[in-house]
């Protein structure tokens, strides 16, 4: 029995599609049964509830071979890391009470960097954490997803261009959600493997935020320019939405991180998915253009 978090997520619900046309068993933990496909929901069993509630990993581990656990995003949390770790220490402890024995894990790329980097800082703080829980760890290091892009297909749409804080000439790792669901799902297919590692998993390209532009330009039949936003006004547009002071700060810094090649290390020594960015644009991003348009 393999156990899935955030099942109906960009990552989640590509893991479980590909675990049961796999045959795998696979029973998932999700705040809301209602958000998922009825094909899944008629194929999996079901505990309702957050991961990060003791009781409700009570119903869901009993049995299981493997988790997948992913942290999900919370905007509201006073603490970006505080957030990370509680969930890390919930689930190292589930795991712990019942034995299971292989654990897998969504993570960021850049395990030693010593400045500050908010978001990709908590998740190296829950990868530490879930390491303490005696299964096999596997946290799958991954740098900046594709799929950020799709929350700015309105910006691109009426303004020809989307935003980064990043500098438009530095080639930023790119990974699309597909290629970390087969990765994940590779894993708790065949647990033959042991012991503790980081496995970084970048996309095959090296294109600045300006190559992005000009392919996302060339894919859609439209100018689309990159525009390279100050910290300043990113944390404005936060601020403006609601967010927090403290999560302002984790998330300029984790962008901050990404501009100071966070990544770089890795680059050198990931596993190479197969979905490059033209591709993704092409099968991702244009038909949620034209959904939306």
């Amino acid at each position: 029995m393999i156990v899935v978090t955030t099942p109906t997520g960009h990552i989640g619900s590509q893991l479980v599609r590909r675990l049961l046309d796999g045959g795998k068993a696979v029973r998932v933990v999700t705040r809301d049964a209602s958000r998922l496909d009825q094909t899944v929901r008629d194929q999996v069993e079901i505990v309702e509830g957050p991961h990060d509630d003791p009781t409700v990993l009570d119903k869901a581990l009993p049995g299981a071979d493997a988790l997948f656990w992913l942290v999900p995003p919370n905007p509201a949390a006073p603490s970006t890391m505080e957030h990370y770790l509680s969930f890390a220490r919930t689930g190292a402890a589930a795991v712990a009470r019942h034995d299971v024995g292989h654990l897998v894990a969504v993570s960021s790329a850049g395990h030693g960097w010593t400045s500050p980097a908010g978001v990709l800082s908590a998740a190296f703080a829950m990868d530490a954490h879930l390491a303490t829980s005696g299964a096999a760890y596997r946290s799958l290091a991954l740098p900046f997803y594709m799929e950020n892009l799709l929350g700015q297909l309105d910006a691109i749409r009426r303004h020809n261009a989307f935003s980064l804080t990043c500098a438009g000439d530095r080639p930023l790792a790119t990974i699309a959600t597909r290629d970390i669901a087969e990765a994940a799902a590779g894993l708790l297919a065949d647990l033959s493997w042991a012991g503790q590692a980081h496995l970084p998993l970048f996309g095959p390209d090296r294109l600045t935020p300006e190559d992005m532009a000009e392919v996302i330009s060339e894919e859609l039949d439209m100018p689309v320019a990159y525009r390279r936003i100050t910290v300043d006004e990113y944390a404005a547009t936060l601020r403006s939405r609601g967010v927090g002071d403290r999560m302002v700060r984790d998330l300029i810094e984790m962008f901050a991180a990404q501009d100071g090649g966070i990544y770089d290390a890795d680059w050198a020594a990931a596993t190479i998915a197969a979905t490059g960015f033209r591709t993704w644009c092409r099968q991702v991003l244009k038909p949620a253009a034209h959904a939306t348009s």
